[in-house]
């Protein structure tokens, strides 16, 4: 027992050394440093098209990050950028899984699988628009939202992701409120982009906050369409009192978070 729990320990010691020396190594620093990049760039894309649908004018694509790509996707330069993207958000999603493993505290090894997540879908779907190909994260969205329903239990597991959505809108209000991002930096970045940081995270947050209600409703409601993506909490926002000034605003604040994701590239603690 004893010597099959030492050698069992001796693979995991292994496995964290190895994945720290692959957290270390200079191209995936590098390439973390660039998915930041790059999710400047697809915030700045976002805040673009919520904008466009505050005025009025959003009709052709979706504020979400399948919209955004597709946006840059019909620019000239835009598939040698969207390959460049599609590299750093993968790089950035390795770098994540090197977390995982040499991580201790089971929050920060939640954390970093949920960013693994992301990172990784937004790579996909990067790489799909670079091929050629194209994806919408609302048509997703909905029939994830209707395949789940149709679970025992669909109504109540809907209802929970909307929930979970709403606690980390709640959490990226408090981290730019409370200015907790600054723990992500390996030295104080100055003033402006502490600036732009609070008000990213919080205008994100404000976004999801909408998403997350969407899938409340669609719950309560038992109707899978009610729920949506980023797209379709945008343009629910839209009708209600002074949606255009709180759309303007969250789009002030995505762009805010596309400033902060750059000076992030430079300033990560990695």
């Amino acid at each position: 027992m004893n010597s099959s729990s030492d050698r069992s320990g001796e693979v995991r010691g292994e496995a964290k050394r190895a994945a720290a020396r692959a957290g270390d190594h200079p191209v995936v620093e590098w390439g973390a440093r660039l998915g930041y990049g790059a999710s400047g760039v697809l915030h700045l894309l976002l805040a673009y098209l919520t904008a466009q649908i505050a005025l009025g004018g959003g009709g052709q694509q979706e504020a979400s990050q399948s919209g955004a790509l597709a946006t840059l996707a019909e620019k000239s330069f835009g598939q040698v950028l969207l390959w460049v993207l599609a590299v750093g958000f993968t790089l950035l999603a390795l770098w994540q899984l090197t977390e995982i493993v040499t991580r201790h505290e089971a929050s920060d090894k939640a954390k970093a699988g949920g960013k693994l997540v992301v990172y990784s879908a937004l790579a996909w779907t990067a790489f799909t628009f670079a091929s050629g190909g194209s994806t919408s994260s609302d048509q997703q969205t909905k029939e994830f939202t209707a395949t789940l329903m149709e679970a025992p239990g669909g109504r109540v597991l809907v209802g929970l992701v909307g929930v979970a959505i709403i606690g980390i809108a709640a959490y990226h209000v408090h981290k730019g409120w409370r200015e907790r991002f600054l723990g992500d930096l390996q030295e104080h970045p100055g003033r402006w982009v502490v600036i732009a940081a609070r008000v990213g995270y919080i205008g994100k947050g404000i976004a999801l906050a909408a998403v997350g209600i969407l899938f409340v409703t669609a719950a309560i409601q038992q109707r899978a369409g009610k729920a949506a993506g980023l797209d379709g909490g945008l343009r629910s926002m839209r009708d209600l009192p002074a949606g255009t000034v709180v759309l303007l605003a969250i789009a002030l604040g995505l762009a805010a978070y596309g400033v902060y994701s750059f000076a992030r590239a430079r300033y990560a603690r990695i």
